[in-house]
């Protein structure tokens, strides 16, 4: 773990007073990692995907949230549906995929059965309008990816919203799953958002201790210390939106540095 993450959340438990765990680590049995490394290793799963498995760990990043095959599991705003390739085949057997989206998301699914065909359903989920999630304590996890910065940019309170909606279906003991672009620690959370579509790593940390979730791990493992943190992410990999004079220095890097957060329901 990074110097400047122990400090903050040294800072956060004592001025909090509540019970955190970092680092810890779930035990994934052989099963599940070999079926995830199935899903990840997918035919359906384009060469540009598979590309971003380097920089987004996605066997690991799935495996420390802690997931099961046999788990019911919301995954929010999905975008190219990146993760959805991976989760809806690891899940079809014996658990339950649903997508939190908009009708765009709806839309690719109904025309990509082969890809996206394992998905149970997708319900609408377009904070501040549409928040309800599915029925109170009836999901098991919940997993948001590079996206809490685009609820913060609509306004703090549609952030905090989303995150209520979260713990409300969650059972006690579900888990919320975090990955986002990470902003340089302490600073204006507000201004990151909207200029460098990144949060800094406290802020989503308080504001789901707030809502009343428990810390339950922190890993390093979509971490990229080649990121300065002060660009805006899409002037990286994969995007690569700058001039194109930048465009090896930016590939250098790779893609943003990422939080990798776990919460549990008590």
């Amino acid at each position: 773990m990074s110097h400047r993450t122990c400090k903050f959340l040294l800072l956060l438990a004592s001025a909090l007073l509540l019970p955190c765990f970092v680092d810890a680590t779930t035990a994934p049995t052989a099963s599940t990692t070999a079926q995830l490394q199935h899903a990840v290793d997918g035919h359906w799963r384009s060469a540009e995907h598979k590309a971003r498995d380097r920089y987004r760990h996605p066997v690991e990043t799935l495996q420390f949230f802690g997931i099961k095959p046999d788990m019911t599991v919301i995954e929010l705003d999905a975008g190219g549906g990146w993760y959805s390739e991976i989760l809806a085949p690891f899940l079809y057997d014996h658990g339950h995929l649903i997508e939190a989206g908009s009708p765009k998301f709806a839309d690719k699914v109904k025309a990509n059965p082969a890809v996206f065909g394992h998905v149970e359903k997708v319900i609408p989920f377009t904070p501040p309008l549409q928040l309800k999630l599915g029925s109170p304590a009836s999901a098991d996890m919940v997993l948001t990816f590079r996206n809490t910065h685009d609820w913060l940019n609509r306004s703090p309170d549609t952030l905090a919203a989303a995150f209520k909606s979260v713990y409300d279906v969650l059972r006690p003991g579900g888990v919320f799953g975090v990955v986002e672009h990470r902003a340089k620690p302490f600073s204006d959370a507000v201004e990151s958002a909207k200029k460098l579509h990144r949060i800094p790593e406290d802020y989503l940390i308080a504001l789901a201790l707030k809502t009343g979730f428990r810390l339950d791990g922190v890993s390093e493992i979509n971490a990229n210390p080649s990121d300065p943190e002060d660009v805006n992410v899409h002037r990286l990999l994969p995007d690569l939106a700058g001039p194109d004079s930048e465009h090896a220095k930016m590939k250098a890097v790779g893609e943003s540095d990422r939080m990798t957060l776990r919460f549990v329901k008590p």
